[in-house]
């Protein structure tokens, strides 16, 4: 990336010159919009080359699509003909427990942005304790279970985070203003919420329908049919997944710029941006989904082969290798999605981009140290906790809901599907707010300017506390 490649385009709502904010701050008095109604934003940092509105990868998109009518076709065959021994009415009690659990979810969850918004400094120091004691139980855990090694790891990684709290601790401020400008970008487009959830009802429905035609396929011992199996299952939910985090950076994006158009329960910024994700840049969101998906199926394989005693060793140490590369292309992929679905850039460009632009601009210590994921895993289990006793005091008051599956323990087993519903319904609307959060730390990183012309208040907060963090890098 240089700085003399074009000027920056936003995948955003076009607006008219009247109404742009821009149109005064601009020297030359010249049309910030083109003929394709595409925004032209001026910027004192790195500037992108413009993307002409066209779809990205799109022999990965006809590969998924292709692939998503097969696996539809198999499956209600395989139905069809006996092939999944599950019967759905066995499920009526679960799904009644999920159904009422989920609800408590969302609202619980819904209530944590407020929470978050107003205390945001409180709450990524309650996240950083939180994590600490947390690796201090489970050391105590380990000891008290009669495992020396799993004890004297846990006391290890206690005392690097330890050390690791101490020395980020004066980062905090800049770690709360990104969340609050994150969770303020989120509250002004809070459909973004509903379209997370919908997509996650499509991707429990897509689970459900998965599992009950290959119950049975899953359980063979042919392990080429079990990893195609596996990597349609991942790569379908990796879409899902990757769908909603370029909709949430297209929609903040705008919200960044052109926030006139990017206000409101279901803005045209929400609407717009959706579109794209699943039209022009579809193509990019499935090649990079396919990565992980790969990754995934191969990581499941593993784990099953540590049911081998003989091979349990090697199985272990392929797992692991594979978790690794897994956090790596994931890593890799969070910051793509974000110039995916600001530029509508292709998938490897869209890596090249943002790598280069953290290189450039020497913020790649930042990314290491955003400590907003802590606040947010925080959030989701404790959201899982609440919900687990919700889900305990349903049982309690019926213990025929499960009776279906044969549990002995009903309460404990009604506890620990609320908590994996919490968890995953929290987890969900987390994830467009760690979106969000990521969004605006490549928006900052790359328009500064912008960000002061529109939100004067939040800049004032991200540069002040960017300043004391790290007085050593320029913004």
């Amino acid at each position: 990336m240089n700085s003399n490649s074009g000027i920056p385009i936003v995948q955003g709502t076009a607006i008219s010159d009247k109404h742009s904010p821009y149109t005064a701050n601009n020297p030359h008095g010249e049309s910030l919009i083109n003929e394709q109604n595409t925004i032209h934003l001026n910027s004192n940092s790195h500037q992108q080359s413009q993307q002409p509105k066209q779809f990205q990868d799109v022999i990965w998109a006809i590969a998924f699509i292709i692939h998503l009518g097969g696996m539809f076709i198999l499956i209600s065959l395989n139905i069809s003909s006996g092939g999944g021994d599950v019967s759905i009415d066995e499920f009526n009690g679960l799904f009644c427990l999920i159904g009422f659990t989920a609800l408590i979810a969302v609202a619980l969850s819904s209530l944590t942005i407020s929470l978050m918004m107003k205390y945001p400094i409180e709450m990524i120091k309650m996240a950083l304790i939180f994590s600490t004691i947390l690796l201090l139980v489970m050391a105590i855990s380990g000891f008290m279970m009669g495992s020396f090694l799993s004890g004297g790891l846990g006391l290890l990684f206690f005392a690097f985070t330890i050390c690791y709290v101490k020395a980020v601790w004066s980062r905090i401020p800049f770690a709360a203003a990104n969340l609050n400008t994150a969770l303020t970008a989120v509250k002004s487009n809070i459909g973004l919420a509903f379209i997370a959830y919908f997509i996650m009802v499509l991707a429990f429905g897509w689970s459900c329908f998965f599992f009950v035609g290959f119950s049975n396929s899953l359980n063979s011992n042919n392990i080429g049919i079990m990893f195609l199996l596996l990597l349609s299952f991942y790569w379908v939910h990796q879409v899902l997944s990757n769908t909603v985090h370029v909709t949430t950076a297209g929609t903040v994006g705008t919200w960044w710029f052109v926030p006139g158009e990017a206000n409101g329960c279901w803005s045209s910024a929400i609407k717009d941006s959706f579109c794209r994700a699943t039209t022009y840049s579809f193509g990019s969101i499935c090649f990079g989904s396919l990565v992980v998906a790969v990754v995934q199926a191969l990581r499941a394989l593993a784990h099953q082969a540590r049911q081998n005693e003989d091979m349990q060793l090697l199985a272990c140490l392929v797992e692991c290798i594979l978790a690794c590369i897994q956090d790596i292309i994931e890593y890799f992929n969070k910051w793509a999605y974000v110039y995916v679905g600001l530029y509508g850039f292709g998938y490897v460009h869209a890596g090249r981009e943002v790598v280069q632009l953290f290189q450039n601009k020497g913020w790649t210590v930042m990314i290491n140290d955003d400590l907003t994921d802590r606040v947010l895993m925080m959030v989701s289990i404790g959201v899982g906790v609440l919900t687990g006793f919700a889900g305990l005091t349903i049982t309690l008051a019926d213990q025929d809901i499960l009776g279906n599956f044969g549990v002995e323990n009903v309460p404990a087993a009604g506890f620990l599907v609320g908590f994996l519903v919490g968890v995953v319904f929290s987890s969900i609307l987390m994830s467009v707010v760690g979106s969000a959060i990521n969004t605006v730390i490549v928006c900052f990183a790359e328009s500064p300017a912008e960000f002061e012309v529109n939100h004067p208040q939040l800049s004032a907060e991200m540069r002040s506390s960017w300043v004391s963090a790290w007085p050593e890098l320029s913004i």
